[in-house]
């Protein structure tokens, strides 16, 4: 098993006065000192970056090395798996402990995007489809037809996805590291208006996450450490699944790479989706995060607005999906994604997500994916308990 020692974040948003090295020695130094491993004892880094372009830093991997002088010749590596690099790097690090390669690895994820325009930043996440069918389509084109693809086998939904982005900024409320900390109601998330026009119909502004800059960092440590460190966290189960790009070429309301890596981490972990008790989950658009109660099992094909209308899913309910207010206003700086959910995650299953946490939480599910379904990453992740 791997374990996780310690972490840390900065906020995510409009971060004008950090570089991406700023961050990246942010995040790390305080996952370090969280976990109370030295520098010198880390054998490895995994970094987490998507760029496609968006910042000239393109080779970061070696910009760790600010955080403290003692990483100078650790072997450092640079993960990209679009949308899913954050989770790239922890899963990296996590075979190269289970190998034997390395005890202590620590593991940054990372993006700089707020600097350049809405439309750079909407070019560059769109190298990540598939370009021989897709080039040119934004990720919202790219989401707004599985959207129309679901009005049209299951009518309209509208209101549920207004219900999804105003759960998840009521959320973001309780997350000081968030980039949009502020409620918003469902009648405006589910109207048109001039402060909420359609990007791709039928998404609206408010279906779309969050343009930002942000890292976040996890320390992750092997079995025999454990009686070094003074909380750990155990990946139970984690599964990764890879689709073809090429939406031609899937049905893509069955959202079969997500569902194949959940109920894979569900198998490995020996649990159901009955036995969790927290999520967080990739809603890059508030279509993808209905469709994933569909592929987490909660819900049937066509039903996951049910999960809405009964609390399921909501702060309180018996599965609360996106405490931290997720993509959507949490913010989504695409490299740091993964490692955040992980990190958020693992704050909940040891009591220490503060005015997030989820009472008695034990078991958390963390869903991340690359492209529209394409790279799909599941961790489920438990505190070991003394």
């Amino acid at each position: 098993m791997v374990y996780i020692a310690g972490w840390g974040h900065t906020k995510f948003g409009k971060l004008t006065d950090m570089s991406l090295e700023d961050m990246i020695a942010a995040a790390g130094r305080e996952a370090l000192a969280d976990a109370g491993i030295g520098a010198a004892d880390v054998d490895s880094i995994w970094m987490g970056h998507f760029n496609g372009g968006l910042v000239p830093d393109g080779f970061p991997s070696s910009l760790a090395m600010s955080i403290d002088p003692a990483l100078r010749f650790k072997p450092a590596m640079r993960l990209e798996n679009a949308c899913a690099s954050g989770s790239a790097a922890v899963f990296a690090a996590r075979q190269a402990i289970l190998s034997g390669e390395a005890k202590v690895a620590l593991v940054i994820g990372v993006e700089k995007m707020t600097h350049l325009p809405t439309a750079d930043v909407a070019t560059a996440l769109g190298h990540a489809a598939y370009q021989k069918e897709e080039a040119g389509l934004s990720f919202p084109g790219v989401f707004a037809q599985f959207a129309q693809a679901y009005f049209e086998k299951y009518g309209d939904h509208t209101q549920a996805l207004a219900k999804i982005a105003a759960k998840n900024h009521g959320n973001s409320v309780n997350n000081p590291l968030a980039q949009l900390q502020k409620p918003m109601d469902e009648a405006f998330c589910a109207a048109v208006s001039d402060r909420n026009p359609i990007i791709a119909a039928p998404l609206k502004k408010t279906d779309c996450s969050l343009v930002s800059d942000g890292a976040a960092a996890l320390v992750m440590v092997s079995e025999d450490l454990l009686g070094d460190v003074s909380k750990a966290v155990r990946m139970r189960g984690v599964a990764q699944v890879n689709d073809v790009m090429a939406m031609s070429q899937r049905d893509v309301l069955a959202f079969e790479g997500p569902r194949k890596a959940i109920h894979a981490a569900y198998d490995r972990a020996g649990i159901t989706v009955g036995d969790l008790d927290v999520a967080e989950v990739h809603d890059c658009f508030t279509i993808a995060e209905l469709l994933i109660y569909e592929a987490m099992g909660l819900a049937a094909h066509g039903h996951a607005a049910d999960v809405l209308e009964g609390g399921v899913v909501h702060a309180g309910g018996t599965l609360p999906v996106n405490l931290s207010g997720g993509l959507k206003a949490k913010g989504h700086p695409v490299g740091a994604t993964g490692v955040s959910m992980h990190t958020l995650i693992a704050r909940q299953v040891v009591g220490q997500a503060d005015a997030m946490q989820h009472p008695g939480a034990e078991l958390g599910l963390v869903f991340n994916m690359g492209g529209s379904g394409v790279a799909n990453y599941a961790s489920i992740l438990e505190a070991v308990k003394a």
